[in-house]
């Protein structure tokens, strides 16, 4: 039998050995258990935790951001976007010159430093980079609408579709198919003649042109978004956990606007850009058509309409605008694909 002998009583040649026993199976031990955690799969979050290290936990939103502005493209393009888009919104401060400031000293005058005027001057002496920015701000306010009109019309009609399915999915579907089926180009002209070139009331609202060609091109333009949103309400609908939402009694608005819509943001984002896209260039082909957005209301498009019938002699008329149309198209390009790759549930970059 070993008799036990206090610390206290042991000595220093005792105690000596014994720390160094002690300290051999702590050292052991602790060894045993890195070993048995990295046998288990032991993740680095838990031996950061283990260790005493915070770490911050991220959310897809902060990964979409990241691999949002790691697209340089995307990034130099909203930058680019911002810019004119603060232009247009204080086109008032902005612009040099008035947009109908009459100067008849200086007629058909091309691109020159003299006076600032810089895109040149009109057939009437106005400053060519003034009307340019006020058109700008038309032309911005005019395709924004028109995205965000169809874009809550086409996304509210495709999720009530692809959720609800049967009779009324059809119903739906068929007047979409319907809408498809009309050729698009004329009905905007068509649309554009009868609504009229001036501004109009209907009882106490007061409909001007841009708001008219606005609508006109909101009820084509939703078509696509309301296809897209059903299919992925399809795919949706069934999944666990909405039969989780459903067994615990949410009803159907707060399923439909909870937890499935949130799904479809990525495809949402990126469609918007692409009809912000195409509404800038319907509208100035509308308006150069002479059927869209016309004076006194400055556009791109009839800016270009305005200076097409003197062909070359007065290029400055035609090539300034059209540059500023097709800037605003590619960024708007851009940058729905770096929202593309940015929201893209099966991206596979790390952020």
């Amino acid at each position: 039998m070993t008799e036990h002998v206090p610390a206290g009583d042991q000595l220093p040649e005792e105690q000596e050995r014994v720390g160094r026993a002690q300290g051999s199976v702590v050292g052991s031990a602790r060894g045993t258990s890195v070993l048995m955690q990295e046998a288990a799969g032991t993740t680095t979050a838990e031996l950061a935790y283990d260790s005493g290290v915070e770490v911050k936990a991220r959310s897809q939103w902060a990964y979409a951001r990241i691999r949002f502005f790691r697209h340089r493209l995307a990034v130099a393009s909203l930058v680019v976007l911002l810019l004119l888009g603060l232009v247009a919104v204080f086109a008032s401060r902005v612009a040099p010159h008035g947009y109908d400031e009459l100067d008849f000293a200086h007629i058909a005058q091309g691109p020159t430093l003299d006076g600032g005027r810089i895109f040149g001057t009109d057939l009437l002496g106005r400053d060519y980079l003034s009307r340019i920015i006020f058109g700008l701000r038309t032309s911005l306010w005019v395709a924004f609408f028109v995205a965000g009109l169809s874009t809550v019309f086409g996304t509210t009609l495709g999720a009530v579709a692809g959720y609800y399915g049967g009779r009324i999915d059809n119903l739906l579907m068929r007047f979409t198919d319907l809408i498809l089926t009309l050729p698009g180009l004329a009905v905007l002209l068509v649309a554009a003649a009868y609504l009229g070139q001036d501004d109009s009331k209907i009882g106490p609202i007061t409909l001007s042109q841009p708001v008219k060609v606005g609508l006109i091109l909101a009820f084509l333009f939703w078509t696509g978004l309301a296809r897209i949103v059903r299919g992925v309400f399809l795919s949706l609908r069934e999944k666990e956990f909405v039969e989780a939402a459903r067994a615990a009694g949410a009803s159907d608005r707060r399923i439909i606007f909870r937890h499935i819509l949130p799904n479809c943001v990525g495809p949402i984002a990126v469609t918007m850009t692409l009809v912000v896209a195409l509404a800038i260039l319907t509208e100035a082909a509308l308006s150069f058509l002479g059927f869209g957005i016309q004076p006194p209301h400055p556009a791109l498009g009839s800016l270009i309409a305005d200076g097409e019938t003197n062909g070359f002699d007065t290029w400055w008329l035609v090539t300034f605008p059209g540059l500023v149309i097709v800037v605003v198209a590619l960024c708007v390009n851009f940058i729905g694909d770096g929202l593309r790759d940015a929201l893209d549930p099966t991206q596979r970059t790390r952020a």
